[in-house]
């Protein structure tokens, strides 16, 4: 009465994980669509470069002002001074 039953499961779970792939088959994006996709990334837009530099410029200019001072800004409630 076992194997039966332990045929049936794995046949079930091998049914299961075909099903499975099946869907990720047909839900999954062709080729076409994937190079539209990599072509329309978010960082490679000149523009959303250009923020981005200028974002990290700044950002490593806050790093070094505090690095300059013994205070510590971070329980500071205003601005750098």
């Amino acid at each position: 009465m076992s194997f039966p039953r332990t045929v049936l499961s794995y046949t079930a779970m091998v049914a299961l994980l075909g099903v499975g792939f099946g869907l990720w088959c047909v839900i999954a994006p062709g080729e076409d669509r994937r190079r539209e996709q990599v072509k329309n990334l978010h960082g490679l837009n000149p523009v959303t470069m250009e923020e981005t530099k200028k974002r990290n410029f700044q950002l490593m200019q806050a790093l070094e002002e505090a690095a300059a001072t013994n205070n510590n800004i971070a329980r500071s409630r205003g601005p750098l001074k």
